[in-house]
């Protein structure tokens, strides 16, 4: 093999072939040729492919496309062995029934020969990349069809006892092959849910079915109905991947797991509760890969992007950020935290749970059950000379009164608060019991927001809002709209027929200036606070979201779905 590596080299000239047979002299014996060879320092991976390919008359694939995989090999391959041997089937050019098997090791002759077994067809060999491989492992196997509806009718009653004994750590949602039916079941429920990018699965039990239901974009869809036997079996398997106990059905429980999707890290949190009809469960999903948003990723208005980010380099003072659960209050919070310089600043946060790892930055879990709260948190942390803290929540008035303080003695504290809109976080601290003046002489910002669906750029449409709709969008008239269009998803495969596609914030930055501090000392309305404010150039989630209306990005509908009117 050697001879004809280094005959091919001379007549192709790919590689330097003196240099080639002084490496493989000084490597003799250190392993397989092909290993020797793709670990060599002078030589790039795709070169020494292209020397094998040319040296075997085998073909070399540059790309594969996951629609060149046939079914066969997806479904008798698993996928965590094509993984770990770098190989994957493509068809034959030649449609004899062969099977071409692309490897990234051209003599893992082992391999080949597992891989003819396992689909019971000929192969012929290939070469290609490591990574072409990889990327087109990852996106034939999403490729399959769901299990779903026939692993329904395999499950039975006995193999509650079997499913308890075939427990594994993180699951790879990819590999289905020689499972056992619930196991195969919960991971293309889950596999379903991360294919539509779902935030949440539920598991609903009604009195003769169960009702799969994923929340896509905000808004919950009912998915698929079980027979109302796979419900414990169901429920004990995700317990099982939660490290909850399955024999614990009358008391609500949490639990936490780690799935894998090829490449991809998957966090779960699991809750369950008993209802009439059994357990209930929901799956909240955090994918790992998506990582943090950057701050103009946001969908921050320019001017109020503008005002936000010279808030952040501010060296103390509380920024309060508000809405409902579910309205990306977190992840505004990391995108902050993401733009302050860490290495510069000593940054602390404070969370439950914690969502993100953030390099550079320590973040601390609550554990209210040890006594580890939000406020006595706060209270060790203020010894650790942190520049900047972040408060998961202020839930009490200690932990109000502590974060609000901690501003004081100089530092940037964000947090967050459950109330409808920016003024209404001042009345809710006072409520607290937090003193006036402890709150107008902290407070530098409070913003407000919702998410809204943006609209599928792939089915976009020219629409005609009515006049009734624009109205309560405070656009006043169809015609005082010459200009605008408007825009509505029309629905397709992308989309899954919703007409929407991912989220965007709406905002409602307030800053606190002299004036609003005063009336916040005199201990004024919410909706006095919000005049002033708005006289002094502040838009409110309802203004922003018609802003985002004309430009194209959402539709008048999504704005009024998730915003009040402005009084």
């Amino acid at each position: 093999m050697k001879d004809l590596l280094v005959q091919t080299a001379r007549k192709t000239g790919l590689l330097d072939a003196e240099q080639l047979i002084r490496y493989l002299d000084e490597n003799k014996g250190r392993g397989r040729l092909d290993e020797v060879l793709l670990t060599c320092p002078y030589y790039t991976e795709d070169v020494v492919l292209k020397l094998f390919a040319e040296a075997l008359h085998w073909e070399y694939f540059s790309e594969i496309s996951d629609q060149q995989v046939p079914a066969e090999f997806i479904q008798n391959v698993p996928a965590t062995y094509a993984q770990h041997h770098h190989l994957i089937g493509v068809r034959s050019e030649e449609g004899n029934g062969e099977l071409t098997v692309v490897l990234s090791r051209p003599l893992d002759t082992n391999a080949l020969d597992n891989v003819s077994k396992m689909t019971h067809l000929p192969v012929r060999p290939a070469v290609s990349t490591r990574a072409a491989i990889t990327a087109v492992i990852d996106a034939a196997y999403q490729q399959r069809n769901t299990v779903i509806e026939e692993v329904a009718e395999e499950l039975d009653s006995q193999n509650l006892d079997q499913l308890v004994d075939e427990v594994s750590g993180s699951d790879d949602l990819l590999d289905v092959v020689n499972r056992p039916p619930v196991i195969r079941l919960v991971n293309d429920i889950l596999f379903r849910a991360l294919q539509m990018r779902a935030s949440d699965v539920h598991v609903h039990p009604y009195e003769g079915k169960i009702q799969i239901r994923y929340r896509v974009d905000g808004i919950l869809y009912d998915m698929l109905s079980l027979n109302r036997n796979v419900l414990p079996l169901i429920i004990s398997r995700i317990k099982v991947m939660a490290g909850m106990d399955i024999a614990e059905r009358r008391m609500p429980q949490d639990g936490r797991s780690t799935v894998r999707l090829g490449q991809r890290e998957v966090d779960l949190r699991v809750s369950t509760v008993p209802t009439s009809f059994g357990e209930r469960c929901v799956l909240r999903i955090l994918d790992k890969s998506s990582g943090v948003y950057g701050l103009d990723e946001l969908g921050l208005w320019p001017d109020d992007l503008k005002r936000l980010d010279s808030l952040l380099n501010r060296a103390h003072g509380v920024i309060f950020v508000t809405g409902p659960t579910g309205s990306g209050k977190s992840t505004s919070l990391y995108a902050y935290l993401n733009r302050i310089n860490s290495a510069e600043k000593n940054v602390i946060t404070i969370e439950d749970p914690i969502e993100y790892q953030l390099e550079g930055i320590s973040q601390i879990q609550v554990a209210s059950k040890k006594g580890m709260t939000f406020a006595t948190s706060l209270r060790h942390v203020l010894r650790q000379d942190p520049d900047v803290i972040m408060v998961g929540e202020v839930r009490d008035v200690e932990t109000a009164r502590m974060a609000i303080q901690s501003s004081l003695t100089g530092h940037l504290v964000f947090s967050t608060l459950h109330t409808n809109d920016a003024a209404g976080a001042i009345s809710r601290l006072l409520d607290l019991g937090v003193e006036p003046y402890l709150v107008s002489s902290s407070l530098i910002a409070i913003v407000a927001q919702r998410l809204v669906r943006r609209i599928c750029p792939d089915c976009r449409k020219p629409a005609h809002p009515t006049a009734q709709e624009l109205g309560e969008l405070g656009l006043g008239l169809p015609e005082g709209n010459k200009g605008a269009h408007f825009y509505v998803g029309e629905g397709c495969e992308r989309c899954f027929k919703t007409g929407y596609r991912g989220r965007t914030g709406i905002y409602e930055v307030m800053l606190i200036g002299d004036k609003i501090q005063e009336l916040i000392y005199r201990q004024e309305t919410a909706g006095t606070i919000k005049k002033v404010a708005l006289d002094a150039g502040m838009q409110t989630l309802r203004m922003d979201g018609a802003r985002k209306v004309l430009a194209g990005i959402t539709t008048v509908a999504e704005v009024l779905r998730v915003t009040q009117a402005d009084v």
